[in-house]
């Protein structure tokens, strides 16, 4: 079992952090600096999308590389559809930073955020890389946390430590998302910190499979950036036996680990832009597993549902449309629909059929923040839960003025 503690990205042993503001946005943190004591084995995941910005490309070198030491993190510029430019940014700010770490340029990674089409000012970067790097700090995860967001509202991080024996290990990790976000991995920009001793082949399978059930299975707007990507450091400082696929440990761990990524996913739903209410689809007794995923995936995707829950209206029809549209194999006559919240729980469909249910009750219901929607295929063992927001009118008016 795991314990979940206070703390994100330096919450592991021989982890430093640091943000700060550099000049990118008007006057809030805009950088961000994440070290290891040692080279740490690395793994990731990235942007499904065709355009991808300059930082996912230097960074997928890396990642097939395996070994990193340091993460620069900027947010209010984007550093996407650049053109070359924009590739010798990346590549010169990893070298700056590396030479001040003491490190080479390739175990650098250099991630960016925010607005897309504008160049580095590099000026500004490496600026912010000299200030950053004095101030490193085992206390700097918040600040480093607060750097790397856009719209966000909050900063979001988590962490959890668990026993080996007598060698403690421990997770952390931030991230960062509010708007264009979709189960379309990454869909987000997540770094994830550990002192955990495990090879790269073994961290690489395990934030596939632990990002398929966790930021693969939120949705906001259905829009996937460009910049999409889940970074994984582990230095091994905790001096624990290797965790091997397929043992005990390894079920341990990656429990903690599911833990770490699956709160980061749901922090970035619950700040969804302009969102009023978090929304959690169960999708439950489904042929498959992976059917489960997807008629989960395709309400919580469903812009009509969510502005069905924008206006706390039980309109359960427009659900079972999406997961018809899905893609899915199952069968609609078997189907039963609930809604729940703090303020109980309504039956809507039973078999596929409507049920009379009473419109006050249902209204009570949605009305909360958070709400849970179970739809019982009665067809298999198959199971899955997707995270979503409702769409405002305020999400409108954050994207209409973004560049502004």
């Amino acid at each position: 079992m795991f314990e979940i503690i206070d703390g994100g990205v330096t919450s592991a042993k021989g982890f430093k952090a640091a943000g700060i503001h550099a000049g990118l946005k008007k006057a809030k943190k805009d950088m961000a600096m994440i070290v290891s004591a040692v080279d740490a084995v690395t793994a990731g995941v990235y942007t499904t999308n065709k355009v991808k910005a300059a930082p996912v490309i230097w960074d997928q070198g890396i990642t097939k590389s395996g070994k990193a030491k340091a993460i620069v993190v900027n947010s209010g510029n984007a550093n996407a559809c650049t053109g070359e430019k924009g590739l010798l940014d990346a590549e010169e700010t990893a070298a700056f930073a590396a030479s001040l770490l003491g490190t080479e340029k390739g175990k650098v990674y250099v991630s960016s955020t925010g607005v897309i089409g504008v160049p580095l000012d590099m000026s500004k970067i490496k600026s912010g890389v000299e200030k950053l790097v004095p101030i490193l700090s085992e206390d700097g995860s918040e600040s480093a946390a607060e750097a790397i967001c856009t719209t966000d509202t909050f900063r979001k991080e988590a962490s959890v430590t668990l026993s080996f024996g007598e060698k403690k290990v421990t997770i952390g990790g931030m991230a960062k998302g509010s708007g264009m976000i979709h189960p379309n991995m990454a869909t987000m920009l997540a770094f994830i910190t550990t002192d955990a001793v495990i090879s790269k082949e073994t961290l690489q399978k395990m934030l596939g499979n632990t990002v398929e059930d966790t930021f693969n299975m939120i949705s906001v707007d259905g829009d996937t950036s460009t910049n999409d990507s889940c970074i994984v450091l582990a230095n091994g400082l905790a001096g624990n036996d290797e965790i091997l696929f397929g043992t005990k440990e390894y079920e341990e761990f990656e429990e903690a680990f599911r833990y770490v990524l699956g709160t980061l996913a749901k922090l970035i739903t619950r700040d969804g832009e302009g969102a009023g209410r978090f929304i959690e689809m169960n999708v439950v007794n489904a042929l498959s597993k992976k059917d489960a995923k997807i008629l989960a995936r395709a309400v919580i995707s469903s812009s009509l549902v969510k502005a069905a829950f924008f206006g706390s209206d039980a309109n359960w029809g427009r659900i079972l449309c999406a997961m018809g549209y899905s893609g899915a194999d199952f069968d609609p006559s078997l189907v039963d629909l609930s809604f729940s919240s703090a303020k109980g729980t309504i039956e809507t469909v039973k078999g596929g059929e409507p049920l009379p249910f009473s419109e006050e009750k249902a209204k009570e219901i949605l009305l909360e923040k958070e709400i849970t929607v179970t739809a019982d295929c009665h067809q298999g063992s198959g199971k899955a839960t997707a995270w979503g927001c409702d769409l405002t009118y305020e999400y409108v008016k954050i994207n209409g003025d973004y560049r502004s």
